[in-house]
């Protein structure tokens, strides 16, 4: 199952989401992982079809939904970024419907194709799987999903892929391998290098816009192409759930 997106009619996505297919970097693209992955920037608005394929019907369970979320924000200064963090820690991101202990902030600069580093490198990773939980293959579909909110000042985009990691290691790994594995960045990377198809949606997030997502299941990353201001992305992890 691909990524599954909670919205009522097309029009509410319409504008706001594209595609673009994934591909490898080399070692000379400077400030990347060798093998890492990041859209190509051949984006392309999604269709109608595409939408009603990931679109979340009534049979989707909750903890693989991606739904796009708002909290108003309080007036932030653009140009003090401390300020955002600091206002990370006293929010309710959600008005009590989400745990309020916050995960982690960070300050993407602006014209970034992806955000995340990795901090012992210094070097960003592109698209890849979060591992919070530590859950095998069979279970993957069961892992936490992250809350995230933009908080400014610029724009940003939610990255993700249309195959989840469980698809991807059923292509890359035989059965025996596949009861005892637990899934890692490097399988979608591999998953690539094998010249399987993965292209990403790109979700453009406003300040005060935000996702509820299974990173653990879907290859994700975040964006600030095209954006010359920066912004704080705030997270926060839900909480366990058993899930059948």
């Amino acid at each position: 199952m691909g990524p599954r997106l909670v919205f009522n009619t097309f029009d509410d996505i319409r504008g706001r989401c594209d595609t673009a297919p994934v591909r490898q970097v080399d070692g000379g693209e400077t400030g990347y992982d060798n093998s890492a992955l990041i859209p190509s920037g051949d984006w392309v608005p999604l269709t109608p079809a595409e939408a009603e394929r990931h679109q979340a019907d009534d049979s989707t369970p909750d903890i693989v939904r991606i739904e796009l979320v708002h909290r108003p924000l309080p007036d932030l200064d653009p140009d003090d970024l401390a300020g955002h963090l600091e206002t990370a820690t006293r929010l309710d991101p959600l008005h009590g419907r989400w745990p309020t202990e916050l995960l982690g902030c960070t300050a993407s600069p602006g014209n970034q194709t992806t955000t995340t580093e990795d901090s012992a490198t210094g070097r960003r990773i592109g698209l890849h799987v979060d591992n919070f939980d530590r859950l095998p293959y069979a279970r993957r579909h069961q892992g936490r999903r992250r809350l995230c909110l933009n908080l400014g000042p610029g724009p940003r985009y939610l990255l993700v892929g249309d195959h989840d990691v469980q698809q991807i290691c059923r292509a890359v790994h035989t059965d025996a391998m596949l009861d005892r594995h637990y899934p890692h960045t490097d399988d979608v990377r591999r998953y690539v290098s094998q010249e399987h198809p993965l292209r990403c949606l790109r979700i453009r997030l406003e300040p005060g816009d935000g996702y509820i997502a299974p990173t653990e299941l879907l290859p994700h990353d975040g964006s600030t192409a095209g954006f010359d201001q920066p912004s704080v992305a705030a997270f926060w992890l839900g909480r366990p759930v058993n899930a059948s």
